[in-house]
């Protein structure tokens, strides 16, 4: 099959994202700037990246389904500006992330919460993260879009860093510059090289609470955009990160732990929307996220409100459009997935040992 139609997408994507308003300079610092290919994030047979359409359900679907609510409308949580317009409210919805150069200074974080299971650096290189001088005292670097020195209160504060000439993905929680003591300091973060499949070690946390990395199961504008152009079309394929409630142990791909309420899925559970959902009446915007939805389906990342769905911060997403077209499905129209589907062989006994309680025949076969 030709490659033509996915580079002019691709091309088209780019070229688009240039466009006022989408945050991109040439090669320098870019807050929600242009990633470096090959797209997805991350290769091709990552966990975030793989086809579950064929995937069988798992027994305890129904369970989970009803301990969230059949009737729980789904919700897009991601957009732009809380107040457009309003430059003394710094407020924003969904991720923000930087893209950075290689040649970007590395900052020393001080760990205050889980240092012990938090990386220093990238893999083979110096301690420290590219984070931008201008991210001490600007606005919609951090989640939230708070300014650094915000205090953490009990926000994420996640921040999402791409260096794209060296390819790495650098995650950090509760994010804070300590203008006294002029550091950095989170409670936990983990980097990422863009080429591998490194997975956090058994136990261990990340930016996030199921040790997953967050930007490859992000919705963004730019592949929604990419998805609805008229010419070399590239649809999104890789999952979406979720949140509910609560949850109940680990299944892989999660390595770590935060919950364990009864029928509540476990950290790293998939949700697909069911293949015999109608989709072909929402707007192009939605029934290439939902068509994702059918075939990457729904990775549970960490403890929130049930079925959030989470995307980056974009000016450009029209929240008019997303809400209700998101709010049109529920919890019923998706159905959780064998938990582990896709785990290799080797890493099957260790998650299972950390898999919620189930009941005498509950278990999947493998």
């Amino acid at each position: 099959m030709s490659h033509l139609p996915r580079i002019a997408g691709m091309v088209l994507a780019v070229l688009l994202l240039a466009l006022p308003g989408a945050g991109i300079k040439a090669q320098g610092v870019t807050q929600g700037g242009a990633l470096p290919g090959p797209l997805p994030i991350l290769p091709a047979n990552n966990w975030w990246n793989l086809d579950i359409s064929a995937a069988p359900v798992d027994p305890a679907s129904t369970t989970t389904i009803n301990w969230i609510s059949a009737t729980r409308a789904l919700h897009p949580d991601f957009g732009g500006d809380e107040e457009p317009g309003n430059p003394s409210n710094p407020a924003i919805y969904g991720f923000p992330y930087c893209v950075v150069p290689g040649t970007t200074p590395l900052e020393p974080i001080t760990f205050m919460e889980y240092g012990s299971q938090s990386d220093a650096g990238a893999p083979n290189r110096p301690a420290g993260y590219p984070i931008p001088v201008a991210a001490r005292s600007g606005t919609k670097w951090i989640e939230g879009g708070q300014i650094a020195t915000t205090p953490i209160g009990g926000a994420d504060r996640h921040m999402l860093i791409i260096d794209r000439d060296n390819r790495l993905l650098f995650e950090l929680y509760h994010t804070h510059w300590n203008s006294t003591l002029s550091r950095w300091e989170a409670g936990s973060a983990a980097a990422w090289p863009l080429d591998t499949n490194h997975r956090r070690p058994d136990t261990w946390t990340s930016a996030d609470a199921a040790g997953l990395a967050i930007f490859p199961g992000l919705v963004r504008y730019d592949e929604v955009l990419s998805a609805t152009a008229a010419v070399g079309a590239v649809p999104i394929r890789h999952a979406f990160r979720m949140t509910t409630r609560a949850t109940n142990g680990r299944v892989w791909p999660a390595s770590h732990t935060a919950g364990s309420t009864t029928n509540a899925p476990p950290m790293g559970a998939r949700f697909r929307l069911k293949a015999s959902k109608n989709i072909s009446a929402v707007t192009p915007q939605a029934r290439v996220m939902f068509q994702a939805m059918k075939t990457y389906g729904l990775i549970v990342a960490d403890n929130g409100s049930d079925f959030y769905i989470q995307g980056t911060y974009d000016t450009r997403w029209d929240n008019g459009v997303l809400n209700p077209a998101f709010a049109a499905l529920r919890a019923s129209d998706f159905e959780m997935v064998q938990l582990g589907f896709g785990a290799p062989a080797a890493e099957v006994a260790e998650w299972r040992n950390h898999a919620a309680p189930r009941k005498s025949g509950e278990l999947a076969s493998w």
